[in-house]
């Protein structure tokens, strides 16, 4: 497999200048987070990520996790990687100080995420779960919970898990039937089963967290009576030391397609104590912070692993000699890189790479303007950009994520279908992405219905004059600039269509959106990836002339954002009217036409 190396220059150069990292150490609580210590920390995950968790990938592959009377022992390597990982402050880079994180900006944090999720998706799953788990306890647990476990999890000496979906309740957790009963001396008894549980049982840490929703005996029907509890493997003694083990024991782990060194957990509760996280009854509210925060680091490992397959595919393509180029006189062969075919293909795996990223980053940005501004407007604006793209992430960069890492395969050519070539398990690896925190059709319905058509689109208000203002400095710089903003502009007044269209027919009939949601997020997408990478080639043009940066990195930015507008921006008018005309032969289908 291809050695990985973290796109740290690709990273610098969208925190630093396309997002403007001065922006975010003006903030109160920022201040320490100057260019010198983001190049620094990029530089050293970036060691840590290519030189011990990246040789994990392939070896866990092989060899995953596996599961004997209840207990779990990962991958080889996985517990010794994980021990230096919490040795060097990892787990704590986005987190409060009070609880031993480093308090650095989201921003940040999210490009240190990806090194991971490229190095392994199998992984860098368990810091990930861990963050929702306290993001969700650091919202909305008391004082006193925070104290016995927050600060071992912002460590990483703990984990965390979310327990939500049972084997009759998957996407519908309105459907949850685990069982809480209230005890005398103020906890409950957890009973019932979970499954699909990433880290729900694992030889890394002395104890795991779990956060588990479950109803209490007098609760009301639906979502409206779930709760959420705290249940750790091992109770915890007033002095911070571990006591008896709690009945929470993994039954079994499953066999997957990919991510094979990530033990998904079948959980079975068998009267374990549990600790009820604010009211009864509130437990959904205060599970969408874990899930919502998991959406973006989800979206994170899309993008993260279509970076390997680019690096597995554009390394092999640079080695692999095979016919002369088309049309030229010298009958020599080349390496396959320089066949336009194969050009194309690297560049459409680059150009929605870096799409994806870019977007991430720029909601990552808006996280850190909502965690620290004094300014409310500039919050709510924040917040609401965040409500709007936190679909877009989730949905946008898990399928680029496939369809980069299905291209991948196809330039390996017969070599990409061996396992021994690494491409393979890219495909299998981010697969799962895609069915991750709310399948990617259950986002675009979350963005036609409450991002967008319950409100008359007032996020996307707020987004597009901030599109527009920079198309407008594109065509403002001439040549290939106006070409490119001239393409962006087209899928802008589609969206806008569509968008006018959703509106409208939203209230008569949200089926017909429905039937075509993915198509309206693959739209706006397309939109804000072409929006962004633009707004990136202007930035790296004007380095270019003031002779700033590497040339070259500069140069290959501008020409990702024209291939963006050529070749993916047009698929905008198709996608308007699939999304506007395409419903009649779905809602009209009668069962037995299937």
């Amino acid at each position: 497999m291809t050695e990985y190396n973290a796109p740290i220059t690709e990273m610098e150069f969208l925190i630093k200048d396309v997002f403007d990292l001065n922006s975010i150490t003006a903030l109160p609580g920022y201040e320490e987070a100057t260019p010198d210590m983001v190049d620094a920390i990029l530089e050293e995950a970036g060691k840590l990520g290519r030189d011990v968790i990246a040789p994990l990938a392939q070896a866990s592959d092989e060899q995953g996790a596996t599961w004997n009377d209840n207990e779990v022992t990962t991958s080889p390597g996985f517990k010794e990687a994980y021990a230096q990982f919490v040795e060097g402050g990892w787990n704590g880079i986005g987190f409060d100080p009070e609880y031993g994180g480093m308090g650095l900006p989201f921003v940040l944090s999210n490009a240190v995420s990806e090194i991971w999720n490229s190095s392994s998706i199998a992984f860098g799953l368990c810091p990930m779960l861990t963050g929702g788990a306290i993001e969700a306890m650091h919202h909305h647990a008391s004082e006193e919970q925070k104290a016995i476990f927050l600060e071992k999890m912002v460590t990483g000496e703990w984990t965390g898990t979310m327990n939500l979906t049972e084997p009759s309740a998957g996407s519908d957790l309105a459907a949850v039937s685990a069982k809480a009963v209230p005890q005398d001396d103020g906890t409950y008894k957890i009973t019932g089963q979970k499954i699909f549980i990433t880290f729900g049982e694992h030889d890394m840490t002395e104890n795991i967290i779990h956060l588990v929703l479950a109803r209490t005996p007098d609760a009301p029907a639906g979502s409206r009576g779930i709760s959420l509890f705290i249940v750790p493997k091992y109770l915890v003694n007033e002095d911070g030391s571990l006591g008896e083990r709690n009945p929470a024991y993994c039954i079994s782990i499953e066999h997957k397609l990919g991510i094979h060194g990530s033990p998904t957990a079948t959980m079975s509760f068998e009267g374990a104590t549990g600790y009820l996280v604010k009211e009864e009854n509130k437990g959904l509210a205060c599970m969408f912070t874990m899930m919502n925060n998991a959406r973006l680091n989800v979206g994170n490992e899309g993008f993260a692993a279509a970076e390997r397959a680019y690096q597995c595919a554009l390394n092999y393509a640079r080695e692999r000699v095979q016919s002369p180029v088309i049309g030229s006189k010298d009958k020599t062969s080349v390496t396959i890189d320089k066949h336009p075919d194969v050009r194309r293909m690297l560049l459409t795996m680059k150009a929605k790479t870096e799409a994806a990223r870019a977007i991430s980053y720029f909601t990552a940005r808006q996280q850190d303007i909502v965690a620290k501004t004094d300014d409310n407007d500039a919050r709510a604006t924040a917040d609401a950009l965040i409500q709007l793209l936190t679909p877009v992430v989730k949905a946008y960069s898990t399928d680029i994520g496939i369809e980069v890492a299905n291209d991948g395969i196809q330039v390996h050519g017969g070599m990409g279908f061996i396992e021994e070539s690494g491409a393979p398990q890219w495909l299998r690896d981010v697969r799962i992405t895609a069915i991750y925190e709310g399948t990617n059709g259950i986002q675009a319905n979350d963005l036609i219905g409450r991002k967008v058509g319950m409100n008359g689109g007032a996020y996307l208000d707020i987004l597009l004059p901030m599109i527009k203002e920079d198309l407008a400095a594109a065509k403002a710089k001439g040549g290939v600039f106006t070409e490119m903003a001239e393409a962006i502009e087209v899928g802008l007044n589609n969206t806008e269509k569509a968008t006018a269209w959703l509106l409208e027919s939203f209230k008569e009939d949200p089926k017909q959106a429905a039937t075509g949601s993915v198509h309206y997020l693959r739209l706006l997408g397309n939109l804000c990836g072409g929006w962004l990478l633009t707004k990136s080639a202007l930035i790296a043009q004007a380095k270019l002339d003031a002779n700033e940066g590497n040339p070259a990195f500069m140069k290959a930015k501008i020409n990702t954002a024209r291939f963006f507008a050529e070749q993916i921006m047009p698929t905008s008018s198709a996608l308007k009217a699939i999304f506007t005309k395409g419903y009649n032969a779905v809602l009209e289908c009668e069962d037995d036409w299937l």
